[in-house]
């Protein structure tokens, strides 16, 4: 059997090069035996900084005094020997070891890689998570992040993932091997050596290779008969279901009654009776969902009519289908059928995937993904790609080739197979309850997934026009066009597939399409050199209109101005050469396309349908590429936004839409008969008045909700008694001297009156990065931990790492973190708002419709500003019990005559303005008051 051995490495930061190794460790292991470990410190020669000394608990004295690495190599590399090389993450520890040339060129497997085929399913491959999803024991015995713990963990992890492999069907092993041995996949070694220990004992279990591997049960459940004349719902007889004695009450013993709920399921069930349009705005605590879902229930089951429900969010879509729904077919009278409807994107292909499994993957990408599909789709009921992770950019290039987007995937040339698209189609058809996105709703226009509807709720509808300005949004950058262009360059792509498949063909058709493919690779290696003029061009346009030193993305608006500058014309220029050749690369591939058919009606060709559906899908995603960038170069559109972003040395281009209410009212509010608009946040400043509560003005006009309906319903929750609003009186304005040292003063008396506990909202990465810095250190000092939003961190991480139990910490986030974070609990006692969140003045989108309003600052900034504060200080409050303080770091909520408007938007709290000074002793007054209490 092969040897192994596990590194690990911690180091001083990210870079290799430039950070440097103060750790390592290695495991040599074989056949479920550890033959040996190496661990030492490493002497970096440099300071360490807090974050490094507080994640792993090394200490300068503890490295000051280990050797450098110059003495640690020869160790190293006689442990790792001509070993095949594990690590999670292993092109990390790699890349700091190959600079002290360590392993270089070495074999390598990484755990991550392993992880995500063998659990396809867990979403997060971190090496604790991953650890604690499977018990490994050494776990629980580590207590900082040190290099021997974690090889330990590795190997463990290594072993775990080896069992798991050893329960795959003998014949999923097998086509694993076989596809990774053709491309070199660093990971076929692995499962070779699962191949042989399982050798012996695998005669006769090799069974023939299925037509598809996705086999569910084909959904029977009756399609809705509509009624003609629908017949109106007894709200008044639902809403007693709500009633402490009701039907709720009796089921679920921790049921608390709730006005607001019941004042929202009446107008929502009198919507659906008069065909109406509402805005309805729940508060926090309310149970809007089951508001909602109770009277869109009974009309659909009563009227044979479904009702589409509709979110922004995953977690919401989860909570309705897992949980929600679930509780209601507890409680009804009858059946109440509900499922997921997605995109076509969401769903593999199984005819795509089946050419696939004959074609075999191009590369290492494909591969892994390759190989996750076939141990997923077996188990599989629904073939949506939400159930596995893709987890990189290329990943999700590489599903491009298999989900079922494409124009030429009908019913008909799906016959025999058990179509994941379809399933999903013909459940829709049965359900009363279709759960859907917003981007969905808005894209399928056509009506090509949605079946008929004529009621739809849309939830978190304040993320409306966003969701719709992200589906119908276009961005291209080098690697895209290369990637596109790089099919038709080589033997391993697409080209090459046909080659394979013309082989055994007569010579006349077999030089025909040669020739046709001669042709093509001519014109896609020409229209690769063409990519890189073009870019160039691009570059020379934007560079006196960035800040070449910016370390942040940066954006250039096309305007009609600006495509007066001199280079422009250079651009325009180029891009008309670049044009030109991709759409000799769509006239080539539909020459091929129409080769193949010729002969396989003349002939016969193995596979002959998927090639061809596989070069019209290619020549499809090219011409809407042609389109789309010959728009925002050459054919500039009214209405919409083009633009040109820079983050470092990349460039990407931009097109998203300028209005968006038009779509809404022409493909919801006019095509519809009852459509119900629903947030926890919809009212926002109102810009003709100086004071009063907000309204619903702003969300009408942005999406044309012009003769809807309104109702505004507070949350349960004993605001002026849970919640303090804490104004800080002395701080200077954002961008005044001293400003900075307030905002830092603030967070350490809280984090230190709390015990951490803390989370503080940013507006830019470039103020929360500074402010990390500065606090790190201190807070250390108090034994509290810095758990920041920065390059590196993801969200989910943070948030995990924050509520376990016991922590003292204080988070730190930007735009993501302002709303979908719950927290409940003691986990978080308060909340901190740095800025007032207005957005960039420079962003393309935001600028360009800053320019359709008279007085854009409160017409639009302002409610735009308000519905994010809003959303932040919803983070505190998530439960009845909750208690806590929200701080606000911007003076100019008070010295400004728009301040009000954002207070005003607030549920009705305790309000205090004090000194930065008092702020720790304070928000341990309101918490003890609240204990005495």
């Amino acid at each position: 059997m092969t040897t192994y051995v596990a590194v690990d490495l911690e180091t001083t930061g990210l870079q290799p090069g430039k950070d440097a190794i103060i750790e390592v460790a290695a495991i040599a292991f074989a056949d479920g035996q550890v033959l040996g470990e190496y661990q030492s410190l490493v002497n970096p020669e440099r300071d360490l900084d807090s974050f490094i000394i507080n994640l792993t608990g090394i200490t300068q004295r503890m490295v000051n005094g280990a050797p450098v690495m110059y003495d640690v190599r020869p160790h190293v590399r006689q442990m790792m020997a001509d070993h095949v090389v594990i690590g999670h993450n292993v092109g990390f520890d790699m890349g700091f070891l190959e600079q002290e040339r360590i392993g270089v060129g070495q074999h390598r497997i990484d755990t991550v890689t392993l992880a995500s085929i063998l659990l396809p399913g867990v979403g997060r491959y971190s090496l604790e998570a991953l650890a604690r999803f499977l018990g490994l024991p050494s776990l629980e015995a580590q207590q900082t992040h040190r290099a021997l713990d974690d090889a330990r963990l590795t190997v463990e992890l290594f072993w775990a993932l080896t069992d798991l492999a050893h329960k795959l069907p003998f014949s999923t092993i097998e086509e694993i091997v076989q596809a990774g041995q053709r491309i070199g996949w660093p990971e076929t070694i692995f499962f070779q050596d699962v191949l042989r220990a399982r050798g012996r004992d695998a005669f006769g279990e090799r069974p023939s290779r299925r037509t598809s591997i996705f086999q569910p049960e084909w959904p029977n459940a009756p399609t809705l008969n509509e009624k003609e004349d629908p017949e109106p719902i007894d709200v008044e007889m639902i809403a007693d279901m709500l009633l402490p004695d009701g039907n709720f009450g009796r089921q679920f013993p921790d049921y608390e009654y709730r006005e607001e709920q019941v004042a929202m399921l009446m107008a929502v069930g009198e919507a659906l009776n008069q065909g109406d349009k509402l805005l309805v705005e729940a508060g926090t605590g309310t149970g809007k969902s089951i508001g909602y879902l109770m009277p869109a229930a009974f009309w659909a089951a009563q009227n044979g009519r479904r009702v589409v429900v509709s979110t922004a969010t995953i977690n919401l879509q989860d909570q309705l289908i897992h949980k929600d729904i679930p509780t209601l077919q507890r409680i009804l009278p009858f059946e109440l059928r509900a499922t997921v409807l997605k995109g076509k994107r969401n769903y593999i292909c199984t005819r795509l995937f089946k050419q696939m499994r004959h074609t075999g993957p191009r590369d290492a990408t494909e591969m892994t993904l390759f190989a996750r599909i076939l141990i997923w789709l077996p188990d599989s009921l629904t073939g949506d790609v939400a159930q596995i992770s893709l987890r990189s950019g290329p990943e999700r290039f590489a599903w491009n080739r298999l989900n079922a987007e494409n124009d030429v995937c009908t019913r008909d040339m799906c016959a025999e197979e058990r179509c994941p698209l379809h399933l999903a189609r013909r459940r829709a058809q049965q359900a009363h309850i279709i759960v859907a996105n917003h981007s969905l709703l808005m894209a399928d226009m056509k009506a090509t997934v949605l079946p008929d509807y004529k009621d739809v709720i849309l939830d978190e509808a304040h993320h409306l026009e966003a969701a719709v300005t992200d589906g119908l949004s276009f961005r291209a950058d080098r690697r895209f066009l290369e990637t596109l262009v790089g099919e038709f360059t080589g033997r391993s792509g697409l080209l090459g597939d046909i080659e394979k498949k013309i082989v055994d063909l007569p010579e006349f058709y077999r030089d025909k399409v040669d020739s046709y493919l001669v042709t093509l690779r001519q014109i896609a290696e020409q229209g690769q050199r063409q990519i890189d003029e073009f870019f160039l061009s691009l570059d020379f346009f934007i560079r006196d209109q960035i800040d070449s030193r910016s370390q942040f993305s940066q954006a250039v608006r096309l305007t009609p101005s600006s495509r007066t500058l001199p280079d422009f014309d250079h651009l325009l220029l180029s891009w008309e050469n670049l044009g030109l050749n991709l759409a000799n690369l769509v006239k080539g591939l539909m020459n091929i396309a129409e080769g193949l058919n010729d002969i396989n009606m003349a002939v016969g060709l193995a596979e002959g349908d998927e090639l061809q559906l596989a070069v019209r899908n290619s020549a499809g995603d090219l011409h809407e590429t042609i389109q789309n960038i010959h728009q925002i170069i050459a054919d500039p559109s009214p209405d919409m936004i083009y633009w040109v972003e820079v983050m470092r040395d990349r460039l990407s281009l931009h097109a998203a839409p300028l209005h968006v209410g038009p779509l809404v009212e022409e493909h919801l509010f006019a095509e519809l008969e009852s459509v119900v608009l629903t947030s926890a946040t919809m009212r926002t400043a109102n810009a003709n008045s100086r004071r009063g509560e907000p309204t619903f003005d702003y969300i009408r006009e942005r999406l044309h909700a012009h003769d809807a309906l309104e109702l505004a319903v507070g949350s349960p929750f004993d605001y002026p008694d849970r919640a303090l609003v804490y104004l800080v009186s002395d701080i200077p304005e954002p961008n005044q001297p001293g400003y900075q040292r307030y905002v830092e003063d603030a967070i350490l008396q809280v984090a230190e009156a709390l015990g951490g506990r803390t989370m503080v909202l940013f507006t830019s990465y470039g103020h929360l990065n500074v402010t990390a810095r500065a606090v790190e250190g201190l807070l250390a000092e108090r034994g509290i931990t810095l758990l920041a939003q920065t390059e590196g961190s993801s969200r989910q991480q943070l948030l995990d790492r924050f509520k376990t139990p016991g922590t003292r910490a204080v988070l730190m986030g930007t735009k993501s973190f302002w709303e979908g974070v719950d927290v409940p609990g003691e986990a978080l006692q308060a909340v901190l708002i740095a800025r007032i969140p207005f957005d960039v003045p420079s962003d393309p989108v935001f600028a360009a419709r800053s320019e359709t309003f008279d007085n854009s600052f409160f017409e639009y900034s302002i409610p735009e500003a308000v519905l994010r504060f809003r959303q932040g200080f919803g983070r505190l409050i998530r439960r009845k019990s909750d208690e806590g303080v929200v701080v606000i770091l911007d003076k100019r909520i008070l010295t400004k005559r728009y301040g009000e408007k954002f207070l005003e938007a607030l549920p009705e709290c305790t309000v205090i303005r004090q000194r930065t000074e008092r702020l720790g002793e304070l928000t341990q007054r309101w918490f003890n008051r609240q204990r005495r209490g």
